[in-house]
């Protein structure tokens, strides 16, 4: 199998991955070996790829391959989530479209329409995700409204409600007007706008003046039922226990003391509203204030509002409390403010914080062995720091909401009966023999279940819970989650408390929270703003490898990546390195026929040979370790160095006049290199597994014999070699390798010409840099092309440029190889046009209107051009005055 010159993703990527889904190269069969489980996090039914999901993909999909070539049994199990509202948004569009809503077509209708846009629509993810070479089992993909999944869902609901953890009952919920739905936290966006903090007085009861509150929602105080103020702030010492009237209305509410009220905030007086804000709902408990809803389900306001206002828009009713109060004479000050608006993610409707019946969890009880676990190390965070906000987070867990008002998504399995009776049961039939009514006197209820209660079971109910299945007993607990920090509480924390609930073992062992990505101004990204970046574009365009590799070499512990196109243009750059590099050792192979998967003996080893079977394995060991702490980025860089560097621009160079004889240390050099090639290429292959499957197939037939493996997705993960690691060839190395650039640097300053063979001396500054420099002198010779390297004690005299490195003067004679009069001439106008350039930034510098005026950074500027300048002068000077010696 023969290279093509020019490396083609787009051919390369399509063809593998094909052949790793006819090979059935993914399935994972529980039984035998180590188990290693990844259940990803299910994108979303209406979801297509984003740049987030292509980070993710990228980091699961390493892990994956990482831990398959290291012999584990493996299983990566994709799926998809249902989405309530985002997938009921998706087809009431589509519905709108034909003039139609969904009370049209009826409850049965419409989810049978979600059915049939799932049906058409709702893999095209597992396709975006093939494009970037996930190896997941995909004969496994799971679907939230699977019926196993769902009788998984029925057993944890019945559970919790035998147990009373499930209730009924009235709290504020974030409640989207358009959507008519509770929302949970995650499909909530936060935009800040542009308000006004508006200061209103209510005057006391008794006459004697009035208390200033400030609000950024007037419209809301018809729903007041107290004022708060903090118990400390001595302003208002005398008022707690008081009465002030309620303005617009004919009601009076009492001044609180409570410690949520903030002596910074407006007047340092609030106004407590219970019904309509989730502080002052907790609040209105602990002082039992009333709760009176002046806002519908609608948006808009209800008869307890009172008549002026009863019905109109939140909004509009807004501009008229502010006209009434003004009116009064208690309207005061409005002082602009940025209010953080909380939008409904999905239709961008403004959300109305409202007391709203629903069913809830108790979270208390079973938050309580979720923290334990997490402080005893049996679930880690990476980054750590993520433990002590998940701590403090489930240390003040409140009850979770777990109904939805939607049509689509798992309907709550609570029957009613006609006088208001329910019970939780699998079935109408169950329902109705524990109710002792006929089942056609049962409804069921109308709401469905909160898309993370489902979620929330995905490690369980994917691998068969509740059910006892092989599956559940081989690869559960999951070894590691990877997730975005905005989730870390709605999803994680609750796979946590279900686990532990309902398997009494941790639903994975460790939660790395990778990075979020920005744009290259470092904003978010988003639809509206314009800035996302379709991962399948940068696919088309560079390579999925290329785009896997540019983001896992950012995917640092920060938490911030700034997305730039250029990087994955770079990482294309490297992936043609790697061929290129490639292309010339199956080149060198060709034809030498096997033996060479066999390292030479030890005494049959260069200096440069052990070198680089030594940092081979110090990379193996970088890259191996940064993996198992998911420091994505340090074993890309340990990897992209060893290639690049070391590899390529050092070995490669070093063996092409040992590849062209016909002496047993050409075998020697091969053998080496197909070693270095065969490890590198299976180190890589987790990170980029395209073409270092392609390569890898070449380089296996170059040397058939002994041969076991179809795809190096089941060859084993090189492993390091400690006893390959040698400090003296690396040291000698190491000076070779500072030498040759020493001197290429004296000839390339010094103005001679690339092919031009020059003369150069070395004064070593100690016996074991002179033994190094010995030992290469024919190597460094060649690599820096030079006629002799000879070793002086002493500095030579005459036209010589050099340049000191840690141990040795080095120097390359070019009496020669330049004119030197010419090069003095050449020196001293370059001399004069770079004092001339620091005469102009020095006076530039010392005006201090400049300075003064100018922006920082154009100072900066100016003074790090100045320095650069100087630096410059400095070395003309010294190799004018070498020239003259």
């Amino acid at each position: 199998m023969e290279l093509a010159k020019a490396y083609e993703p787009k051919v390369v990527e399509g063809r593998w991955y094909s052949e790793w889904l006819a090979r059935d190269a993914f399935r994972a069969t529980p039984g035998s070996g180590r188990p290693y489980c990844i259940t990803i996090p299910p994108p979303n039914v209406t979801g297509s790829l984003h740049i987030g999901h292509a980070l993710n993909a990228a980091v699961l999909d390493t892990m994956t391959r990482w831990r398959r070539m290291a012999g584990d049994n493996v299983l990566c199990l994709p799926g998809t989530d249902h989405a309530g509202i985002a997938t009921q948004n998706v087809v009431e569009r589509d519905l709108a479209a034909q003039g139609l809503t969904r009370h049209d077509l009826g409850r049965e209708r419409f989810v049978e329409r979600c059915w049939e846009w799932r049906r058409q629509y709702g893999d095209r993810i597992y396709l975006q995700l093939q494009k970037l070479g996930c190896s997941y089992d995909w004969s496994r993909a799971r679907f939230t409204m699977d019926p196993s999944y769902v009788e998984a869902i029925h057993e944890a609901f019945l559970r919790w409600w035998k147990r009373g953890l499930i209730y009924r009952g009235k709290r504020v919920v974030n409640w989207c007007p358009r959507c008519r739905s509770a929302i949970s936290d995650i499909e909530v966006s936060s935009e800040e706008r542009p308000g006004k903090l508006y200061h209103m007085r209510y005057p006391f009861a008794n006459g004697s003046g009035f208390i200033t509150i400030a609000t950024t929602r007037p419209e809301t105080m018809l729903g007041d039922t107290a004022v708060a103020v903090n118990p400390e702030d001595a302003r208002y010492a005398g008022a707690v226990g008081t009465k002030v009237r309620l303005p617009l209305t004919d009601r009076e509410i009492p001044v609180i003391a409570d410690e949520y009220a903030r002596m910074d905030f407006g007047s340092g007086a609030v106004k407590v509203t219970p019904a309509h804000d989730l502080d002052d709902f907790e609040a209105g408990l602990r002082h039992r204030l009333p709760q009176v809803v002046v806002i519908g389900e609608d948006g808009a306001m209800t008869l307890a509002a009172g008549p002026r206002y009863a019905g109109m828009e939140r909004f509009d009713c807004r501009r008229l409390v502010l006209e009434d109060m003004a009116a009064q004479g208690l309207l005061g000050d409005a002082e602009d403010y940025v209010v953080k608006t909380p939008l409904c993610d999905r239709c961008k409707t403004v959300l109305e914080p409202l007391l709203s019946e629903q069913w809830f969890a108790r979270q208390t009880e079973l938050a309580a062995p979720a923290i334990d676990v997490v402080r005893a190390g049996d679930v880690r965070f990476w980054p750590d720091r993520y433990a002590r906000i998940y701590l403090d987070w489930m240390g003040n867990i409140r009850d979770w909401c777990i109904s939805r008002q939607l049509w689509w998504g798992h309907r709550i399995p609570v029957w009613w009966t006609l006088d208001g009776r329910y019970a939780a049961a699998r079935s109408g039939a169950e329902a109705a023999a524990e109710l002792g009514v006929p089942e056609a006197d049962l409804r069921q209820d109308e709401d469905v279940l909160d898309t993370w209660f489902s979620s929330a079971l995905w490690p369980i109910a994917t691998l068969g819970w509740p059910a006892e299945t092989e599956d559940l007993a081989f690869w559960y607990p999951t070894n590691v989650l990877s997730t975005a920090q905005e989730i870390l509480f709605l999803w994680v924390a609750r796979m946590v408390m279900t686990g532990l609930d309902f398997v009494g073992q941790v639903p994975f062992r460790d939660v790395y929270v990778h990075a979020t990505i920005l744009d290259e101004r470092g904003e978010r990204m988003s639809k509206s703003k314009g800035n996302g970046v379709d991962p399948l574009d940068m696919v088309e365009r560079y390579g999925a490898d290329a785009l896997r590799f540019s983001l896992l070499q950012q995917a640092g512990k920060n938490q911030d990546i700034r997305f730039s196109e250029e990087r994955v243009r770079l990482a294309g750059t490297f992936c043609n390195k790697l061929w290129n590099a490639s292309r010339f050792v199956l080149l060198s192979l060709e034809g030498k026929g096997g033996g060479l998967r066999e390292l030479p003996a030890d005494e049959a080893l260069t200096t440069p040979d052990r070198w680089i079977l030594s940092r081979l394995n110090r990379t193996i060991d970088a890259v191996t370790s940064a993996l198992a702490t998911y420091d994505m980025d340090d074993a890309m860089r340990a990897a992209y160095a060893f290639l690049w560097d070391e590899l390529c621009d050092w070995y490669l160079e070093i063996v092409k006049p040992r590849l062209r004889s016909d002496d047993a240390d050409a075998g020697v050099a091969r053998r080496v290199l197909w070693h270095a090639l065969d490890s590198t290429l299976r180190l890589m292959h987790p990170m980029v597994p395209f073409i270092t499957e392609e390569i890898w197939q070449a380089l296996e037939n170059a040397d058939p014999t002994g041969r076991t493996r179809e795809t190096i997705l089941r060859a084993p993960y090189p492993q390091a070699d400690p006893t390959r690691i040698a400090e003296a060839p690396e040291e000698r190395m190491g000076i070779v390798m500072a030498s040759v650039r020493a001197l290429r640097n004296a000839r390339a300053e010094a103005g001679v010409a690339p092919a031009a063979r020059v003369l150069a001396a070395a004064v070593p500054g100690s016996r074991r840099v002179a033994m190094a420099l010995t030992e290469a002198n024919e190597l460094i010779v060649n690599l820096a092309r030079l006629s002799e390297l000879q070793m002086h004690d002493a500095p030579p005299g005459g036209a010589w440029v050099g340049a000191a490195i840690d141990g040795a003067e080095l120097f390359v004679d070019v009496g020669l190889t330049i004119d030197v009069d010419k090069e003095r001439e050449r020196l001293g106008r370059e001399v004069a046009s770079v004092e001339r350039d620091l005469a102009r930034g020095r006076a530039k510098l010392a005006n201090e209107q400049f300075v003064s005026r100018a922006p920082e950074a154009v100072v900066q500027r100016e003074r790090a051009s100045l320095a650069g300048l100087e630096e410059r002068l400095a070395s003309l000077a010294e190799r004018r005055a070498r020239l003259e010696r």
